[in-house]
């Protein structure tokens, strides 16, 4: 029964977990496997319930109890290599709300990229105790990662994947999404298609990105790959790139492909100062779907990625390796990206 009394002028409600599961229709068993994370023969629609009971009932587990009984913190460290970029913000806001469902807290760094950075964190992280980490790696610290794996520190690796796999990864399929958008913007009849990225390096996003690109020049583009490194801190080069592309490849219909939205916005603002009209002169797409794509020019073709839902599995499967422990197989889960049709690629 939930229980409000005044104390010093205020009211208090004293929610039980008893009080969850009776609402919620389900035994306190299920409640407390949802509150620790063990969603293995739990349905999305029983989550989904009981994560909006908690909400509405406004129930708080008692997190000190339990971290003493279970000598856990009840913290998760979350490592972005850059968060602000709005996938990596929308990102981090899944990681939170379904950390916060299952009753745990959230530390938070960005390295901006650096490796040395992301060494230190991770080991600053686990000196404070956390029960487990989420990175968004470099993808520079193989050895450093598999001397973690070896210690059996529970981590998930989101967005990002590195060879071979020794942690759980969550990511998105941009491999597959990268051929759709390409095979559509063929069918279009552009005959030639720019990769504009920021420097690849080791980052595995802009690596998959990339090969899907070359295997589509080898296949359907029939063309030599054209690939440009975009430094958005440098407007000017990325103007000359623009101008560079247009000028080697003539009267042919030409299309530039960005592999992120910053790179986008970076090509978008050279476009528009070279006074090139979108899609006559240049068409462009690529990742992301942010706010802005639909409210530029005739629409900017996307591919939209579920940044948010990324973020909630990886924590869905950092609590299962918290709570089985041992070194069990790595997965990696690959969840679907959307392609987004707008004016910037319709001849």
């Amino acid at each position: 029964m939930i229980e409000r009394e005044k104390a010093n002028g205020k009211v208090r409600t004293n929610v039980t977990i008893a009080d969850v599961a009776l609402r919620a229709g389900c035994s306190k068993t299920t409640i407390s496997r949802y509150l620790n994370g063990k969603f293995e023969f739990m349905s999305a629609e029983s989550k989904e319930r009981i994560a909006a009971v908690i909400e509405e009932m406004n129930y708080r587990p008692n997190n000190l109890a339990r971290s003493l009984k279970s000598s856990r913190s009840r913290l998760i460290g979350v490592i972005m290599a850059d968060i602000s970029n709005p996938f990596s913000s929308i990102l981090v806001k899944g990681i939170g709300d379904a950390c916060a469902a299952a009753g745990y807290h959230v530390m938070i760094a960005n390295m901006d990229n650096d490796p040395v950075r992301e060494k230190e964190y991770i080991l600053s992280m686990l000196d404070q105790q956390v029960d487990g980490l989420i990175l968004n790696t470099t993808c520079s610290n193989n050895e450093f990662l598999q001397e973690m794996a070896d210690r059996r520190v529970p981590m998930v690796l989101v967005d990002r994947a590195i060879e071979p796999a020794i942690f759980d990864v969550v990511k998105t399929n941009d491999f597959q999404a990268t051929l759709d958008l390409l095979q559509y913007v063929a069918e279009q009849g552009f005959g030639k298609v720019g990769f504009f990225s920021q420097p690849v390096g080791n980052i595995g996003p802009r690596l998959n990105r990339r090969k899907a690109y070359r295997q589509m020049c080898d296949g359907r583009l029939k063309q030599a790959p054209q690939e440009y490194a975009v430094e958005i801190s440098q407007p000017e080069a990325v103007k000359e790139q623009v101008r560079d592309f247009l000028q080697r490849n003539g009267e042919e219909k030409k299309f530039i492909f960005t592999a992120n939205g910053v790179a986008m916005l970076s090509l978008l603002h050279a476009i528009n100062e070279l006074g090139l009209r979108i899609p006559e002169d240049v068409g462009i797409g690529g990742f992301d779907d942010w706010s802005w794509a639909s409210l530029v020019g005739p629409g900017i073709t996307t591919i939209a990625q579920p940044s948010y839902d990324v973020g909630a599995k990886s924590v869905e499967r950092l609590l299962l390796r918290i709570q089985r422990g041992g070194k069990a197989k790595p997965k990696i889960f690959e969840l679907p990206n959307k392609l987004i049709l707008r004016g910037s690629s319709q001849l």
